[in-house]
């Protein structure tokens, strides 16, 4: 594909940014199963918050567009080539992931409506309504806003001016395929979706993946990609069930229960299937200091804010003192992931724990110097913010992406026992 010529000419009525309800990561669609059996009433809003505030969206993306982009997204709906795929495919060994009840109606939905606003220079975009339907906004309204911010700043440049620009980007991208292939043992997987440069960009990098790669290319954690390229569709879950099962506790008690309670549900929803841990949501030491001796049965942990490295050592030293083995356990590193810290983790750890890492950003969104400043990435995000009319909270290991009002903010503080922390710039 010349991807250059593509953009040259692109309309965006005839090559949309999301192009698929399933142009998202498969851990939406698991977790989305999940909160469909337990909690498909709950009222939720999801909010875009821009973390770079120097990336001022609404000077750079017209609004029309936008919202041409966003309404095109409420007009799709599952193909039949796309429900049989999820209907009859084989995930993580299992045949019939998705239940036929969740089936039925995924393949009846349309997104709900959004609500944009402009405010100091930036798009003030949120989501309200039932949890299943509210958070499957969350991926596509990041890759709109992404894909839209590259669009401006590329209209203004020629067609040789293109060219270079992504034989440049493709260049960058093969020499770090080139630095990882040949490493002994080495498991990476595509998580770059939500904040991708382009779909055709993250498209073009998995197919580099797969050739420079080969078996050392785990899969993708996007849906249609894993379906077009019959690669694995990679993931489990995230901070958002924890975030607004914790906003649902009528007191500190069921607070301090809450992300052990989404677990739990997890383990029944999938029978035992997809046991990976995310503990960072309010600090990953106080989460596995209280945990419940059953989670440490579980295959394994994704360390995703905090020092990696320091991530990974919290977790081994757990598992010992649990009495599991750290070698039969898996540490997945997801976090501001490049070549350079996926080799320096491997090298320490692989020996120690099997390890894996989805790497995101960095795979499907390096312009940084091409054009300037001006296609740098930037930390975008969609978050729950609100669960049943009360705040969301989030306090991970790095203080920088904690989010919530100031008060509930010290009161998850308090409960959960999270002392000092140490700041970590956040670029991704």
């Amino acid at each position: 594909m010349d991807i250059a010529t593509r953009v040259w000419n692109h309309k965006w009525k005839i090559d949309p940014i999301v192009r698929s309800l399933i142009d998202t990561d498969f851990y939406k669609l698991l977790m989305c199963q999940s909160v469909f059996r337990n909690n498909p009433t709950t009222q939720v809003t999801f909010s875009l918050i821009n973390r770079t505030k120097s990336i001022r969206l609404a000077e750079l993306i017209d609004e029309g567009e936008l919202r041409e982009q966003l309404d095109h997204i409420r007009s799709l709906s599952l193909t039949r080539g796309e429900s049989t795929w999820l209907r009859g495919n084989t995930f993580y060994g299992k045949r019939q992931m998705f239940r036929p009840d969740f089936m039925e109606w995924f393949e009846g939905l349309r997104l709900p409506p959004y609500h944009l606003e402009k405010r100091d220079g930036q798009y003030e975009l949120t989501f309200e309504g039932d949890w299943p339907e509210v958070m499957l906004w969350e991926i596509p309204a990041l890759a709109v806003l992404m894909e839209l911010r590259s669009r401006a700043v590329l209209n203004d440049m020629g067609r040789f001016e293109l060219q270079v620009l992504y034989a440049r980007a493709m260049t960058r991208t093969w020499e770090k395929v080139e630095r990882l292939r040949g490493t002994q043992g080495l498991r990476i997987a595509d998580f770059g979706t939500r904040r991708r440069h382009s779909f055709l960009w993250q498209d073009w990098c998995v197919q580099a993946m797969i050739e420079g790669m080969g078996s050392s290319f785990a899969g993708t954690s996007n849906c249609l990609i894993a379906k077009n390229r019959d690669l694995e569709a990679i993931g489990t879950n995230a901070h958002e069930l924890p975030m607004v099962y914790a906003a649902l506790a009528d007191s500190d008690a069921e607070l301090a229960e809450a992300p052990y309670k989404v677990l739990a549900d997890w383990h029944d929803e999938h029978e035992g299937n997809l046991r990976i841990i995310l503990p960072d949501t309010y600090g990953t030491e106080g989460f596995l200091e209280r945990a419940p001796d059953w989670l440490a049965g579980w295959t394994g942990i994704r360390i995703d804010s905090g020092d990696p490295a320091t991530g990974a050592e919290t977790a081994i030293r757990w598992w010992q003192a649990r009495g599991e083995d750290p070698r039969e356990k898996l540490v997945i590193f997801s976090d501001g992931l490049d070549a350079e810290k996926i080799l320096e983790l491997h090298a320490r750890f692989s020996d120690r724990v099997k390890v894996s890492f989805g790497w995101g950003t960095m795979l499907t969104n390096d312009f940084k110097g091409l054009a300037g400043d001006a296609l740098a990435p930037f930390s975008l995000v969609c978050k729950a913010v609100a669960a049943e009319g009360r705040p969301t909270v989030k306090l991970s290991d790095n203080p920088e992406k904690a989010m919530g009002p100031a008060d509930e903010i010290a009161r998850y503080k308090r409960v959960f026992g999270v002392g000092p922390q140490s700041p970590i710039p956040v670029t991704v």
